[in-house]
């Protein structure tokens, strides 16, 4: 039978929707913005209380970059099981 070992025989000639560049504008944009509030947000409480003299405001300043961070790593991952 023709065709019989063909691994792909199923499949259809297009693949799923590709990542398109305006996915990866809007996902860094939105990243950086909502990165950068987060982040700056967390630094300026955490600061604002070091600075009154509360030590625990530690606990807000120095994660503050990471947290960032880690709402881009979320958006992206969201993006990446869309397609």
């Amino acid at each position: 039978m023709p065709g019989r070992g063909l691994s792909n025989l199923g499949h259809s000639a297009y693949s799923r929707a590709m990542v398109t560049r305006s996915d990866i504008l809007v996902l860094g944009l939105t990243a950086g913005v909502i990165g950068s509030l987060v982040g700056g947000l967390m630094l300026y409480a955490g600061l604002a209380m070091v600075m009154a003299g509360n030590h625990a405001g530690w606990v807000f300043a120095l994660p503050a970059a990471p947290a960032g961070g880690g709402l881009g790593l979320l958006l992206a991952r969201k993006l990446a099981a869309k397609v």
